[in-house]
């Protein structure tokens, strides 16, 4: 661990064309470690030009390169080989995440890098498995339709997941033989950089994977503009999404978005009440509750209120320990950034000015360093109040009391957005009925936030479109060719 402290504290390079590159400008940044505020290492500020340089990389190497000529399975193996090392380096990469983050490392060791291993594998094994099809025309003619990939892909990540939320995107593009430029988020840069020295370590061809560091409005926007980009694919807040779906029209890129939430949790008075505290706790505290699919909103049946919010309040407060990252019995570490800190406290202040009821939290720990926020709880919140119509992206939920079955869905359906949902009954014929009615591209009955990679994940209405994980998001990356033999 100490080793790869000290490699994680080396001014940091681009990676364009399989080469370390500085900055033209000489322009750095920092990272910052959000439990104590220090700057882990530098990284480097692109500009255009750099960014100009990963693009050509990319382009010469589909255009030219072997990658997307190569025999399926052989392009398989290359991603199982990756793969291997980044399982090798499961410690090292485990750290770099919750440094980055401040996500508790018991968490990246156990979730993070072993899921970003799974993807690899997944999508290493589809390698070999996109087909195409032989179309049922007469004697005349034999006309067939061939799978190919897309070409240059961008790819915008965000800063909450960026192991897990770069390598579902990563995977599958690789897999279908696209070429792809990186832009991670500013706020945590460090595993993508890594995962470009392992990309390398495994040889991967030569500007097959790019990374470029620096702002979303020099580098983002270049990408998305840029006429030798063939797709962007997006995770990120909605706002965002739509600019870039806007700048990608004028060339019209591909696009595939996915955005931000503000999930209904239902609890039904006939559910495990039990076992629905311990999933809402989580779902609402995971990751600092920085997560796209949190349980923000509660929906509790009023006959089991009282009973059910004791409940949840045990959980929180002996499951959901607030802490140093590095100590192994964390599970809730710091926000992002000051900043971001500062607008879930504002969040948390409007919640109280508009009527809410503080039950829980809304404090900071005494933490001497760190960008630390108890989980926080409202109750008789309303849904037209400001705590249940945005997305808060912190640990704070707010509890909204319901009577019937109509009222429910009609409040869990009142929302721009439509990422998940999840619902606790033991009546399975409420159970279906309420997963169709309810406008959310995930479903959780009798749990919540459970993702596989076989799984597909994305959104109904502004919470994007498009899906990840599964065997649904090889047609992102790839386009249908048809071919017509006149015999």
């Amino acid at each position: 661990m100490d080793n790869a402290r000290t490699a994680v504290a080396e001014v940091q390079s681009l990676f364009i064309d399989s080469q370390w590159v500085k900055p033209d400008s000489g322009r750095y940044f920092s990272t910052i470690n959000p439990a104590t505020e220090e700057a882990i290492t530098q990284v480097p500020q692109a500009g255009e030009r750099e960014t100009d340089l990963a693009v050509a990389a990319a382009r010469r190497a589909f255009d030219t390169g072997p990658w997307a000529r190569m025999k399926p399975l052989d392009r398989g193996k290359m991603i199982f080989r990756i793969a291997d090392v980044v399982e090798k380096q499961l410690e090292e990469l485990s750290l770099v995440e919750s440094l980055d983050t401040g996500k508790p490392l018991a968490f990246t060791r156990t979730r993070d890098v072993p899921f970003a291993v799974d993807l690899l594998r997944y999508y290493a094994g589809w390698a070999n498995k996109i087909y195409g099809t032989t179309l049922p025309t007469d004697e005349s003619a034999l006309a067939c339709t061939i799978r190919e990939p897309i070409g240059v892909v961008a790819i915008i990540t965000p800063w909450n997941s960026p192991l897990i939320l770069s390598l579902m995107k990563i995977a599958p593009a690789l897999a279908t033989g696209n070429t792809l430029i990186h832009k991670p988020a500013s706020w945590t840069p460090l595993s993508a950089l890594k995962f470009a020295e392992i990309c390398q370590a495994a040889g991967l061809p030569e500007g097959v994977y790019n990374v470029v560091t620096g702002p979303g409005d020099t580098v983002g926007t270049r990408l998305t503009t840029h006429p030798d980009v063939n797709k962007v694919s997006f995770t990120g807040e909605t706002v965002t999404g739509k600019v870039i779906m806007e700048k990608a029209a004028g060339t019209l890129k591909r696009v595939s978005l996915e955005l931000g939430g503000k999930s209904p949790h239902i609890v039904f008075a006939d559910g495990d009440l039990e076992a629905a505290a311990t999933f809402a706790a989580k779902g609402f505290c995971l990751n600092q509750g920085q997560i796209c699919w949190a349980g923000s909103r509660l929906f509790v049946e009023e006959k089991v209120h009282d009973r059910f919010l004791e409940k949840l309040l045990r959980h929180v407060q002996d499951d959901w320990k607030v802490g140093d990252p590095m100590d192994p019995k964390t599970c809730v570490g710091p926000l992002i950034s000051q900043k971001h800190l500062g607008d879930v406290l504002g969040y948390i202040e409007t919640g109280k000015k508009e009527g809410a009821k503080l039950i829980l939290g809304g404090d900071k720990p005494p933490m001497k360093k760190g960008y630390y926020l108890n989980p926080t709880v409202f109750d008789e919140v309303e849904n037209s109040m400001k705590l249940a119509r945005e997305e808060i992206f912190g640990p704070v939920l707010a509890v909204i009391p319901f009577k019937e079955f109509d009222e429910v869905i009609e409040k869990a359906n009142d929302t721009f957005y439509g990422l998940a949902a999840g619902v606790w009954t033991n009546d399975m014929k409420k159970a279906y009925h309420t997963a169709r009615r309810l406008k959310a591209g995930s479903v959780w009955v009798n749990c919540y936030g459970a993702l596989d990679v076989m799984a597909p994940f994305g959104g109904f209405k502004q919470s994007g479109f498009g899906r990840e994980f599964g065997q649904e998001v090889l047609p992102l990356y790839t386009e249908t060719k048809t071919v017509w033999f006149q015999m």
